[in-house]
């Protein structure tokens, strides 16, 4: 039976069989084996499975609660972030993004989290925003027919429990609810390509 330590692209923390291409964190989130909060501070990451430099394991008293992702545009719809350790390279790609998109310097960490927490979540829900489906970036989450599906140029594939199914085509004009956080997406747009399975 599948642990509750993977994160849905609405930014829940589930237990679905579903494997997962990256891990990361939200902070100290379990008190044994149970998931008891949605987050522990701002900082939200996305790690690569196999750092061996730091690794935790999972459940371990006083230490982050790992959690994994099937790939970095669910993690990016959850409003995690490229780790700055073991995925230095993602995370100045991001930046660069991230200052493309805004002007300025590039950001820091801090300036990133804080940005994106108030993005993410109304309460302990997670936060939408309306685009245009013209304007929507691939890689980026939405709601089509109610489901989280992710935008890929001129489709739209829907993602459940099981993964990602059958594409659609993207709908030509009208307005979608987009789950990925609007600075991600405007990094999309600025040219990050994330991982996608």
């Amino acid at each position: 039976m599948a642990e509750r330590n993977r994160v849905s692209p609405r930014s829940d923390i589930v237990a679905i069989p579903l494997r997962g291409r990256f891990m990361g964190n939200r902070g100290r989130l379990h008190r044994g084996r149970s998931v008891v909060r949605n987050h522990s501070g701002k900082r939200w990451i996305i790690c690569v499975t196999d750092y061996p430099a730091r690794t935790v394991p999972q459940w371990n008293e006083g230490h982050y609660t790992v959690l994994f992702f099937h790939d970095e545009a669910v993690a990016l719809a959850a409003g995690h972030r490229p780790c700055a350790l073991c995925r230095r390279e993602r995370y100045n790609d991001f930046r660069a993004a991230w200052r493309s998109a805004n002007g300025g310097g590039l950001p820091s960490a801090d300036e990133m989290d804080a940005r994106l927490h108030g993005e993410r979540l109304d309460g302990s829900r997670q936060r939408t925003h309306r685009a245009a489906w013209s304007s929507l970036p691939r890689g980026t989450f939405v709601l089509f027919d109610d489901e989280p599906a992710v935008v890929l140029d001129d489709t739209v594939v829907p993602w459940s429990d099981d993964g990602y199914g059958a594409p659609s085509k993207r709908p030509a004009g009208g307005t979608a609810t987009v789950l990925t956080p609007p600075s991600t997406v405007a990094v999309l747009a600025a040219g990050y390509s994330p991982d996608i399975a």
